[in-house]
Order: C-alpha cells, then structure tokens, then sequence
C-alpha cells in the first residue's frame, strides 16, 4: 500500500441502487467511506443507477486530475458495458467498444473492469465462507477439507458473462484444494441452488451470495430454494430474524448460508486492485 500515490486521484464508485430496497446502496458508501477514511485518494465518490447521487451528474463535481471509475458489479454485461459507460460520456447508446481512457477538460478519466471478475475476488468469497462458520459454531466444527462450498449466483439467459464470473471463481477456489467440494449453483440456471443437497457429497455445505447486496434473492428467495417454508421466511423477516438459521440440517447434511459478499470488508482490497491495474501500477486478472 504505501508504494501507492493516489492523492492526486479521485475514486468514484458506482453502485446499481434501488428505488425498493434501501439497503442496496449500503455497501457502496461502506466501502466509500472505508477508502475515504485511508485517505489514499483526494477525493472519494459514490453514484448509483437507480438513486442519487446519480452516475449521470457524478463527474461534474469530481475535479481531480486523475479520476478512476469502479463499477460494484458482478459481471460485465449491459449495466457495465452500456448504461454506466453511456452515462459518464464514455460511449453512445447502444456502443460496445469505447476507450476506457479518456481525456477530458484537463483530467484523465479511467473507466476501470467491475470488481466481480478480478481474480482477487477468490479471497472475498473465502473470507466469506470461513466467517460464517465461525460465527455459528458447533460441536467439532468442520474443516473446510470436510466441507462443500458452493457459490450462488442469479444466472440469467440474458447475460452469459454473470454465469462465467461465478464459475471462474469455482475453478480458482477449486485449484487451491482448501475445500472437498466447490459448485456453482444458480436462481434461474442448472445446476439449482436447490440442488446443492444432492450435489454435495460432503455432509457440511457452505453456500455464498455472489451478489453485490442483500435483498429479496439473498433474504427471501435462496432460504426457500434451499427447502424453508415461504411462510416461515416471511414470519422471521417481520420479526427481525434472519430468514436462515446457521447452521441448519436438512437431508442428513447441514448448511451455513453466508450474507452477500458486496459488505465483506475485503471487497475494498478488490476496488483498489482495480484502480492499481488502471494506472499500471499492477496487471490484474480476469
């Protein structure tokens, strides 16, 4: 870290928001206020799609020579090739290719890959699996040697690549050999989410969001593809409760279902290695 010089930079996050679920913004201003509190950037920014700040107005109040644009986001698709390019002035409706650096009245602007596909995302999901284990304990906890881990995703006909982020994520994870098994499963797309219980051959799962925040999918819709009443989802949730409890046992195995991974405190690592490639100070992968 101390090898890096952004103080003549500004960092300007971008989030997908929601105009239904409050706490979709919540993990964009954390990660915000936790690099703005390291004070490694002049200034540091969050917009969003669907709720102000808005993207489209955001560079108007950014006047740093070096500015460097990271989008919250899974996977690249529409909402990072063409919506958020489109609205910073990176590109025309309906424009594929662009520059993603650009020039512009004095500053240099960096329009950086989404935080989803970078190869240092491996630690975030890991971080995530092992935090809520250890959270919810039990006796002789498992090791992950003993365990399942499978990585939840929306999985959509639309958009291929949000698929390819999650199973390039499975295969990295599974080249370390830290866990017995390691899946994909997905909302909309085989193998299910459901299905995790036939698919594991380890008695202990684990499963982790691949999703930027928490809302229906991760609160309500996963709890009951893994097999909870949508009666009980819903009683618990007006109560305050979590919708899963950690862990719970079903079909002779038991499950840890983890929060999404866009409030891991890691993801922060993961916007900074994006603005690192950007400058050349460090190729990253995809």
């Amino acid at each position: 870290m101390a090898s890096d010089s952004f103080q003549d930079a500004a960092l300007v996050l971008v989030g997908h928001g929601s105009t239904l679920n409050a706490d979709s913004a919540a993990p964009t201003h954390q990660h915000a206020e936790e690099l703005r509190r390291r004070g490694l950037f002049a200034q540091v920014v969050a917009c969003f799609w669907k709720e102000e700040p808005s993207v489209c107005g955001v560079l108007r109040g950014v006047f740093a020579p070096r500015v460097f644009i990271v989008p919250l986001f899974i996977s690249e698709g529409y909402f990072t090739e063409e919506v958020i390019p489109r609205e910073l002035g990176f590109c025309q409706t309906g424009q594929s290719e662009f520059p993603r650096v650009q020039q512009r009245g004095g500053q240099t602007l960096h329009y950086c890959g989404p935080v989803g596909t970078h190869a240092s995302m491996t630690g975030v999901l890991l971080s995530r699996a092992h935090a809520v284990v250890e959270a919810h304990p039990v006796p002789a906890p498992p090791k992950p040697a003993d365990t399942a881990l499978f990585i939840a995703g929306h999985g959509t006909g639309n958009n291929e690549n949000s698929r390819k982020a999650i199973e390039r994520q499975v295969e990295l994870i599974r080249a370390r050999g830290e866990y017995a098994e390691v899946h994909p499963v997905f909302m909309e797309e085989e193998p299910r989410i459901g299905d995790c219980w036939g698919l594991a051959q380890a008695r202990n799962l684990v499963m982790v969001p691949f999703f930027i925040s928490d809302g229906l999918h991760s609160f309500e819709d996963i709890p009951v593809m893994l097999g909870e009443p949508a009666a009980l989802v819903q009683e618990r949730l007006r109560g305050g409760q979590p919708a899963w409890r950690n862990p719970t046992e079903r079909h002779g195995k038991r499950l840890w279902y983890a929060p999404s991974i866009g409030s891991e405190p890691l993801l922060a690592e993961v916007v900074l290695e994006r603005v690192r490639e950007a400058s050349g100070g460090r190729l990253g992968e995809e």
